[in-house]
């Protein structure tokens, strides 16, 4: 086999692509990561601390990320989609259209096109809750720490302003997609996840009051990178939070959306009422739940801990609705109340919606004999050789079980081609 072919081809650069691709590295092999989005970190970046210890994700990508620049046999693209697999175990072949940043490797990061940028459109990375510049970089953490300029939202030829005030001629409005073929001996799939659209869940009223939100949207309000630094509001009008609704199985566990259990939507829900309850002692935390499950005994603890506190109200029974009063603002939550024998109605600051994970595996060409079950994870047969899918890829799963499934990818990844070299 040639050297290439030994190369560990990872298809995904969030934190069980970034884990595969260290320790395959480490191990002594090549490998070339490939994330569509213009940074590596995947959706860790968004998160403002990870549970049962509630510290803050942004060590740990720091080490991985030093992990792979300082690593010469890691390679990787950004903005990069695959267009075709063929091949088999050993020796695969990879077509892989690369997108333009139209921001070249002269990019100092020195954020003078951010600042004569005059377009503005809404933040992706912060879940639309404000509003970024056409050229950008998302954190002071991003990595590679590269500007990038969103094309397709520039005006009229308003991309000539970034390239003026750019001093190290950085600016390449020029840049064209390129195809790339690589070779590998091995393929793990890291694809990742997304939140479930809660639009879809009628009776939750998300999109009809900007106070009902995800769950995904609650972890960039708190966090220190996020839209309002780190302080807790309600988008609405920036009134501090001091009662807070956490909707459980927001299309979860429902045939008619997720079916699955996504498995960290409780303790995501519980790591984020210790935010509120830190930042406003004051404040109370309504927790509307079907089955709370936390896997685990430090995960176990976890829940404990947070049932002790007298402030946050666990209460059995479904949703049946969420609405605005439009007077003040206030979100309603009118629920079943199992143990209480009744129906009742919350009036919260704001109602954080539970959705799920939903897997994107399915958006990628894959080869025939790689299967998507019923419910859009993919299915690697025991006997197959040489394409391994990892993290939420296969399973709904949490950053300690991803972390721990791509150390078990990339042995067998490795294992894969030292077989066949």
């Amino acid at each position: 086999m040639s050297e290439q072919e030994t190369n560990v081809l990872v298809i995904g650069g969030g934190i069980s692509g970034l884990t595969t691709a260290t320790e395959a590295a480490e191990a002594g092999y090549s490998v070339t990561i490939l994330e569509k989005e213009p940074f590596l970190g995947g959706r860790v970046t968004r998160l403002h601390q990870y549970f049962p210890k509630l510290c803050p994700p942004i060590c740990g990508l720091e080490i991985n990320y030093r992990r792979v620049k300082l690593n010469p046999r890691i390679s990787y693209h950004t903005f990069a989609e695959v267009e075709n697999i063929s091949g088999q175990a050993g020796s695969y072949e990879v077509d892989v259209k690369v997108n333009p940043r139209y921001v070249n490797d002269k990019c100092t990061a020195c954020n003078a096109c951010t600042e004569a940028c005059p377009v503005e459109v809404p933040n992706d990375f912060n879940a639309g809750l404000d509003k970024r510049k056409a050229a950008y970089i998302r954190t002071k953490q991003s990595f590679p720490f590269q500007y990038v300029i969103d094309k397709q939202a520039c005006k009229d030829d308003c991309g000539a302003k970034c390239r003026e005030a750019c001093k190290y001629d950085a600016i390449d409005l020029d840049m064209q997609p390129e195809t790339v073929k690589i070779k590998a001996g091995s393929i793990v799939l890291a694809t990742g996840w997304k939140p479930y659209d809660a639009s879809k869940m009628d009776n939750l009223g998300f999109g009809t009051s900007p106070n009902i939100i995800s769950n995904v949207m609650m972890e960039r309000i708190a966090s220190i990178n996020g839209p309002t630094e780190g302080k807790i509001t309600r988008p609405s009008d920036g009134k501090e939070v001091k009662r807070v609704a956490f909707v459980q199985c927001a299309g979860s566990r429902d045939e008619n959306h997720l079916a699955y259990c996504s498995a960290v939507c409780c303790l995501a829900s519980l790591k984020q009422a210790t935010y509120v309850r830190e930042q406003y002692p004051d404040s109370e935390a309504y927790f509307f739940y079907i089955d709370i499950r936390t896997p685990g005994t430090s995960y176990e603890r976890f829940l404990n801990k947070i049932k002790e506190d007298e402030k946050v109200n666990m209460i059995k029974g479904k949703v049946a609705k969420v609405s605005e009063d439009s007077a003040t603002g206030d979100i309603i939550v009118e629920a079943e109340d199992i143990f209480g024998g009744s129906k009742i109605k919350v009036p919260v600051d704001l109602c954080v919606l539970a959705t799920g994970m939903e897997p994107t595996i399915s958006e990628m060409k894959l080869p025939s004999d790689i299967k998507i079950n019923e419910n859009g994870f993919a299915v690697i047969g025991k006997e197959q050789k040489g394409i391994y899918a990892v993290g939420c890829a296969k399973d709904p799963v949490d950053v300690a079980k991803s972390v721990q499934g791509a150390t078990g990818a990339a042995l067998k990844a490795i294992q894969t081609v030292g077989r066949l070299s």
